[in-house]
């Protein structure tokens, strides 16, 4: 009979939905963020003065007071909208380029600039040509002459 009340004590426990949790405008701003309004696609959902971006915080604040985590609810996005709804892309794969090519370009860049300072820097090297004897010139006169 115990076993009975406490087996409909749960039951009843696990129908009810878990309490909301309550959630900071900070945290949903943070998450926010990083994601971008697809309105104006140059700016964060934060941002945005858009409708739709509007309507996108407070997904991300509902999604947040469920239980979700920062990374549930970005995750959510990408797969809703792609990679492309996140305003820094992901460090993997096609995407790894965008993050690599300004640290090559810098490098690339100093490495420019330190070979044209070194060639203004260079100081002229003196001629190593040896000078003509009066023999060969005197050979080269005569050749000419002919």
């Amino acid at each position: 009979m115990l076993s009975a009340v406490l087996a409909s004590v749960g039951a009843v426990s696990a129908q009810q939905p878990a309490k909301p949790v309550s959630v900071s405008e900070q945290v949903v701003y943070e998450v926010a963020s990083e994601l971008r309004c697809v309105v104006c696609q140059n700016l964060s959902v934060a941002d945005s003065p858009s409708e739709m971006a509007g309507q996108m915080r407070a997904i991300v604040r509902e999604r947040l007071a469920a239980g979700e985590s920062p990374a549930q609810v970005r995750a959510y996005f990408v797969d809703k909208y792609g990679d492309w709804i996140l305003l820094a892309p992901p460090r993997r794969g096609f995407s790894l380029i965008v993050w690599i090519f300004p640290f090559v370009a810098v490098v690339v860049g100093l490495g420019i600039v330190a070979l044209v300072l070194r060639r203004w820097t260079r100081r002229p090297r003196p001629s190593t040509a040896k000078p003509i004897d009066a023999d060969m010139s005197e050979r080269i006169r005569r050749e000419i002459e002919a």
